[in-house]
């Protein structure tokens, strides 16, 4: 039976709950906005499968990928709407075009972000682009499984604690698989993206961009289309919601203890922003635009980098994860996570201490902060 003493040793994947033949285990979320499961004991046989399938309990060993170089889709259009280079959507539309199926992260008409499937181009629409909250599965290993089974070819794409909960649930290969990790920083709380949406007052919201790239790629910022096309942009540097997430302060505590970093999830890609791509290969064209890496880990991996024609540059291993910590680093717990959100449990206004606490990250505010007392020295 599943019980979370510790809650650093859950990444909230649900693969014990989609597992559990009883259907006696639920994820709840708990007062931070992060899913745990909880089991109705009652009508728990104590079969063990939900033990059996947790990615923190069964952690794989790290892996080196077999290959590791850059990508840029050739379709403007698409790499615009992408986070990066847009190499997502080049395996997607390898994987439709055998009549097969891809999973991955969208939101919901409530702006929550959530996991779901396409059969069709149209839909990967909403699979692009990151989206910083950690994603609801619900039911969606045992929906993979099924198309599976059915001789259906499908791409997987998430997290790569949620990819290691998804071979873990589906107990056997399947050579009808392609799972597609992303290189994760962490996951951040749905309840404070909730309360930093809201604190927004927009109306009538029609899109939501987290890496929107009007200035360049680097230079990202969020945006919301709202109102009959009016958009909020702002830079991620001066944005608290991006603030709080990339310090680690609305972080889910089994980030700090991943159990699926460097490429422990199994996974047969890793994708990700090749940050610092002119640094890294000097001369390589940079339009500042976007470029991803792919890392295939599995020579079915590399198989379908090479068909989709995602293949580009060969990259250094080490230069890129110099560039790109969440390859491999775990992040450090903040010492200022508990205070954060025990003012969050205890302020009525909300979005205060989300501007509170993401105020000190904001660039500049420290070099400020030493003048000042600089100043005061010299007085």
């Amino acid at each position: 039976m599943v019980h979370i003493e510790d809650k650093r040793n859950c990444c909230g994947c649900s693969a014990c709950a989609q597992r559990c033949p009883r259907h006696c285990i639920t994820m709840q979320e708990d007062e931070e906005g992060f899913l745990y499961p909880t089991v109705a004991t009652d009508t728990c046989i104590g079969c063990g499968l939900c033990e059996e399938v947790c990615p923190c309990l069964h952690q794989d060993m790290p892996r080196k990928p077999l290959t590791l170089e850059t990508a840029i889709n050739p379709d403007e259009t698409v790499r615009q709407q992408s986070s990066s280079g847009g190499v997502f959507t080049l395996l997607a539309e390898q994987v439709l075009e055998k009549d097969g199926v891809i999973f991955g992260a969208r939101f919901n008409d409530k702006w929550e972000v959530e996991h779901g499937h396409t059969e069709t181009r149209d839909g990967l629409n909403a699979f692009r682009g990151s989206k910083y909250v950690q994603s609801s599965l619900e039911n969606t290993f045992r929906e993979a499984e099924e198309f599976l089974m059915e001789g259906r070819e499908v791409l997987f794409s998430g997290t790569p604690c949620q990819i290691a909960g998804l071979r873990l649930f589906l107990r056997k290969p399947y050579e009808n698989l392609l799972t597609v990790a992303i290189a994760c920083h962490s996951v951040p709380s749905p309840l404070i993206w909730r309360e930093y949406l809201t604190g927004l007052h927009l109306s009538d919201i029609s899109a939501i961009r987290f890496r929107d790239k009007r200035i360049s790629w680097e230079q990202y910022g969020i945006c919301v289309i709202h109102d009959k096309g009016r958009s909020f942009f702002q830079r991620y540097d001066r944005n608290p919601y991006m603030q709080l997430f990339l310090h680690g302060l609305s972080t889910r505590p089994a980030c700090f203890n991943c159990p699926a970093k460097e490429g422990r999830s199994g996974a047969d890609l890793v994708i990700g922003d090749c940050w610092g791509v002119s640094q890294i290969l000097p001369g390589a064209p940079n339009d500042h635009q976007g470029t991803s890496f792919v890392a295939c880990l599995t020579e079915k991996g590399m198989q379908a980098a090479g068909s989709s024609g995602v293949r580009g540059q060969a990259l250094p291993y080490d230069l890129v994860v110099s560039h790109n910590g969440g390859l491999t680093n775990r992040l450090t717990m903040p010492k200022e996570r508990s205070a954060f959100w025990g003012a969050l449990r205890t302020k009525k206004n909300r979005q205060q201490v989300i501007l509170r606490y993401a105020r000190p990250y904001l660039p500049g505010f420290r070099d400020k902060l030493a003048r000042v007392f600089k100043r005061m020295r010299k007085k």
